[in-house]
């Protein structure tokens, strides 16, 4: 599998059956969106813009999915911005290649130990750390990295001049300061083989494609 980060919480991830991408919602801070004809679009928020092009299937509900050899799991969680009775956001988990993969979303930072068993055994996490009432800041990200406990840990949605962000968003060196975490290498683009999952917790930067 091959991971690509663009900023704020999009990301694609590529198999050699699929590619699925994740909250682009880019556009409206001022890039290109990175949607193409064929993937498989997933949203983390209730509230998102529709892909501009013909997907393969879109997909921003909780739930279980099959589409081109990719398990989907969509599961209901509390939004950062949600009153304590509700679940507006979706945390998915993807099996790709061996691959364990989940991602988190925009949530409040606090899982049931119902969620965290449907979640399961997972490989690779991605959380956001930008906080400022957005999304998770450094302390919720690392409750939740040390609950779901990944082997590897990616971090998304941080400061990005590129992007304009309707409110700012924590520098990456800063919030990984206030997490006590150093990453263990810097990429532009992530392969990752289950065969090659290090044994103890690692976290991994990927630059802006």
């Amino acid at each position: 599998m091959e991971v690509q980060f663009f900023g704020a919480n999009a990301l694609r991830l590529t198999s050699k059956k699929a590619s699925l991408v994740i909250d682009d919602n880019l556009a409206e801070l001022g890039v290109k969106s990175i949607t193409k004809e064929g993937d498989i679009a997933l949203f983390t928020a209730a509230q998102h813009p529709l892909p501009s092009v013909d997907v393969k299937q879109m997909i921003d509900y909780p739930g279980e999915y099959e589409v081109s050899g990719v398990s989907i799991r969509g599961v209901a969680a509390r939004a950062h911005t949600d009153e304590a009775n509700q679940k507006s956001a979706v945390i998915y988990k993807f099996t790709v290649e061996d691959l364990r993969v989940v991602v988190l979303g925009h949530i409040y930072p606090d899982l049931s130990e119902e969620q965290l068993e449907a979640l399961g055994t997972t490989d690779v996490l991605f959380v956001p750390i930008g906080g400022n009432g957005y999304t998770l800041d450094s302390i919720g990200a690392l409750k939740l990295i040390r609950k779901i406990e990944p082997k590897l840990v990616i971090p998304t949605h941080f400061d990005n001049a590129k992007l304009n962000f309707p409110v700012p968003q924590t520098p990456l060196a800063e919030a990984l300061k206030n997490m006590s975490l150093e990453p263990a290498d810097t990429v532009e683009r992530l392969k990752i083989k289950s065969a090659e999952l290090p044994e103890a917790m690692q976290l991994i930067v990927l630059q802006n494609s």
